[in-house]
């Protein structure tokens, strides 16, 4: 009878293990392949440097980069996270092992017998204990599997945070060169409607020209003379918050060289198909799928019984022994899920929810990657084209604007002329330093986009 109670108790996993659901595939929707080549075809002929923002030329920009990915407190939490989640999972990989402990409850007595006489005693009961769960149907496995992937998922995203951080501190940097050359525009275009200005005011107390030139020639002095102050609270802002990428206090930023001593680096040479092994957020959300597909498993396994072995040993220590006694024990159970009432099926259904959802963000996640790089090679181009018109563009209007000058200067046309003139040349100088740096800003992104310096 036994026997058979126990030959039964061995089949009550097996029975029930045909009664969990099977698990199904990822939805086939959810797959990519990357393209053969990028729609544009820049020649690249460069490759990926690990510190690929020393290839801008400067470097103040150099050191400052280094400086956040050290101190910023965005990347410090970022490291914080992946210590946490390598702790949850050293606590997975404890399911694995068995558990053991031992206690010693003991106690003191004084008491009154039948006959009045006061007695003391003594007893005490020292035991070690060990218990094990037998993961026969993977459920701790793939729990320790789930932990595992999700750390390394934390650890791709601390990457994608440095890469994050590291492009916008030279993007900012890169900006307030900008900021500084268009202080720099504005301070020479005063200085030169200074000296219009001077002429003007000669001239009229002269009686050569009206009260109209010269109120002409004051308002344009005051309007590039009020762009000043704000492109200087523009520098200031702008060193803020390079202050705080750093981690440090807002303090002026120093300079390594001028807008114009920047260099634009070469388009590094790599395949779609080698992105999707660089990108660290294409790493992050692959290790997030395999967390689901892990906890996917784990779901399962709730439906399958838990087989667990314990045992003790120890004595009995008291005074109304002459020696110590031994004690011992040895157990195990079996506990299978009967009726849930769909708490399980549930468990399983959403994980599988899950998995889903995780497989989809894969793909999105790369198509996104994809598209990135795509819109910086258009970028990188185009703005290569509109800068080769933005010059031609600006000779044009310089001659005009010696036209204009010349006119004036010899009573052919009205002051109107040369002021519209200037106007235009400022407005093409702007747009050209802009330009300039919008494209070394689609560099940068560039090398963001395609995951760094080195492969995650």
């Amino acid at each position: 009878m036994a026997r058979a109670a126990l030959r039964t108790a061995l089949l009550l996993p097996l029975l029930l293990a045909a009664c969990a659901p099977a698990i199904g595939p990822r939805p086939p929707t959810s797959a990519v392949a990357p393209p053969a080549d990028w729609r544009t075809d820049l020649s690249a002929t460069g490759s990926i440097d690990a510190r690929w923002w020393t290839r801008f030329g400067d470097p103040q920009l150099a050191a400052l980069v280094e400086q956040a990915r050290a101190n910023n407190v965005d990347l410090a939490i970022a490291a914080a996270r992946v210590a946490e989640a390598r702790a949850q999972e050293r606590v997975a990989r404890s399911l694995l092992l068995p558990s053991l402990s031992v206690g010693g409850p003991a106690a003191e007595a004084r008491s009154l017998n039948a006959f009045g006489v006061a007695t003391e005693s003594f007893a005490a009961q020292p035991a070690f204990q060990a218990s094990y769960e037998l993961d026969l149907f993977g459920r701790n496995a793939a729990q320790v599997d789930a932990a595992h992937a999700n750390a390394a998922a934390v650890a791709a995203a601390r990457e994608a945070a440095m890469l994050s951080v590291s492009a916008a501190t030279a993007s900012g940097y890169v900006t307030l060169l900008a900021l500084d050359e268009r202080r720099t525009l504005l301070k020479e275009t005063l200085t030169s409607r200074g000296e219009a200005l001077r002429i003007a005011r000669d001239r009229a107390e002269a009686g050569y020209t009206s009260q109209l030139e010269l109120r002409q020639a004051e308002a344009e002095y005051r309007a590039a003379e009020q762009q000043i102050p704000a492109i200087e609270a523009a520098i200031a802002r702008q060193e803020n918050a390079l202050s705080l990428l750093a981690g440090d206090a807002p303090h002026a930023i120093a300079r390594g060289g001028d807008f114009d001593a920047l260099t634009a680096p070469a388009v590094p040479d790599l395949l779609p198909s080698d992105l999707v092994r660089r990108r660290p957020d294409i790493a992050q959300a692959e290790y997030a799928l395999a967390a689901t597909d892990a906890n996917l498993r784990a779901a399962r396994a709730q439906f399958l019984p838990q087989i667990r072995l314990s045992g003790s040993a120890g004595a009995v220590i008291s005074s109304a022994l002459s020696d110590p006694v031994g004690i011992w024990s040895i157990g195990g159970s079996i506990l299978a899920p009967l009726f849930q009432g769909g708490r399980l099926q549930g468990q399983f259904d959403a994980a599988t929810a899950q998995r889903d959802q995780a497989a989809f963000a894969y793909r999105k996640t790369v198509l996104t990657a994809f598209r990135e790089v795509e819109d910086q090679l258009a970028l990188i181009d185009r703005l290569g084209v509109q800068e080769n018109a933005l010059v031609a563009q600006r000779a044009a209007v310089a001659g005009a604007l010696r036209h204009a000058m010349n006119r004036y200067r010899a009573g052919y046309s009205p002051y109107l002329e040369q002021i519209e003139a200037q106007r235009a040349l400022l407005a093409v100088d702007v747009q050209l330093i802009q330009l300039r740096a919008d494209r070394l800003n689609a560099y940068v992104a560039l090398y963001q986009a395609l995951g760094g310096g080195a492969p995650g």
